[in-house]
């Protein structure tokens, strides 16, 4: 057996003068192979019971590597990405920037993400010279929902104790006091609304203190890191599909021990449930969600502060063929829209059928 290399360089001590978002997302620069080539200083982080590792962490170290090559006055404005293959977190991954061009106003770059040889992930990112907009121009934006501000987080927020526990248990099992940032979510109020008239919402937050010496940079790759988080799972929750598959069965609820039963009621509820559990019986079970693209559109990059609390919006215009879109806006804790995201992502409906074939052939 060989050991366990999740990364090419072995980890230095963690930084505690760093937000654990900044040391999770740590580069190590690979320039003594070549210009522009870096890797995952740490091991990255793999959900439970998801494909590959959490997207946001690629997202995130993506836009580090690109931010690394371009000149200190230019800030990133636009980033698209695809998903080609799951990333496996027991691999290094190798990020190789590509600088396609550099102008007076804007630069572009590429960035694949490889593991074994292979593109598991690819951006194109554009970066705009700060003040380039001229004296003059043309403002708008879109205000922060007033139900924001009715429902915000304590600033002393801690995450509920049902969190630790594992999704066998009835737990949430993918957030625990050492990831790098935190939820809160306001109950839904639109629940009688068409699909995609309904929204989801979440105030996000690194945790800690994110360096000064960090920069902007930083902020604004905590910022890509977080806005993956449930964001192609607005759809199974707009829709009310049963999403536990790997914990029990809605029909089953009755069989439940009380306790379990109060932590699957408190994990629906924190995830944004539309609707108590009861009312998921007899819905349909999701199968599989798997995100396909991922764009960011960074509208006030220097104002973004990802160690305080910052509110999301999600909302899908169109979910059909096994797929669906879905749009993110979020705003800073005092209304100012910082980025708009969009996503498309495979979302199927477990096919039930099938499994009537398999317990049929098993009598």
């Amino acid at each position: 057996m060989g050991e366990h290399r999740p990364t090419l360089v072995r980890p230095p001590p963690v930084d505690l003068s760093k937000a654990p978002i900044e040391n999770a997302l740590e580069l190590t620069d690979l320039s003594i192979i070549g210009p522009g080539i870096f890797t995952n200083t740490r091991e990255l982080w793999h959900p439970p019971g998801a494909r590959g590792i959490y997207g946001g962490a690629v997202i995130a170290q993506t836009l580090a590597a690109a931010q690394r090559t371009v000149p200190a006055d230019f800030v990133v404005h636009s980033y698209h990405c695809f998903f080609v293959l799951a990333g496996d977190s027991s691999i290094p991954i190798v990020y190789y920037v590509e600088r396609v061009r550099e102008g007076r106003s804007f630069c572009t770059r590429t960035v694949q993400a490889r593991q074994r040889g292979s593109a598991i992930f690819t951006v194109t990112c554009s970066f705009v010279r700060e003040r380039s907009g001229g004296p003059a121009t043309v403002e708008h934006s879109t205000p922060m929902p007033p139900a924001a501000l009715a429902n915000p987080p304590p600033d002393d927020y801690k995450d509920p104790d049902f969190l630790a526990a594992s999704p066998s248990d009835g737990g949430g099992g993918a957030r625990k006091e050492d990831d790098p940032f935190q939820s809160f979510r306001p109950p839904p109020t639109d629940k009688e609304k068409r699909e995609c008239d309904k929204r989801v919402w979440q105030w996000v937050r690194a945790r800690g203190k994110i360096s000064e010496e960090g920069g902007h940079q930083a902020h604004l790759s905590a910022l890509a890191y977080i806005s993956d988080s449930f964001f192609i799972g607005t759809i199974p929750r707009i829709h009310k599909l049963w999403r536990y598959g790997s914990t029990t069965d809605p029909a089953d609820l009755d069989k439940l021990s009380p306790e379990k039963r109060d932590r699957l009621e408190k994990l629906n509820a924190w995830e944004g449930g539309y609707g108590p559990l009861e009312e998921y019986r007899g819905r349909p079970k999701l199968g599989m969600m798997v995100s396909l693209d991922h764009s960011i559109y960074f509208h006030n990059p220097k104002s973004v502060r990802a160690d305080e609390w910052m509110f999301t919006e999600m909302e899908s215009p169109w979910a059909g063929d096994g797929r669906g879109l879905v749009m993110q806006r979020v705003w800073s804790r005092e209304g100012v829209l910082l980025a708009t995201a969009f996503q498309e992502g495979v979302v199927r409906l477990k096919d039930e059928s099938k499994e009537e074939k398999v317990e049929k052939a098993k009598l």
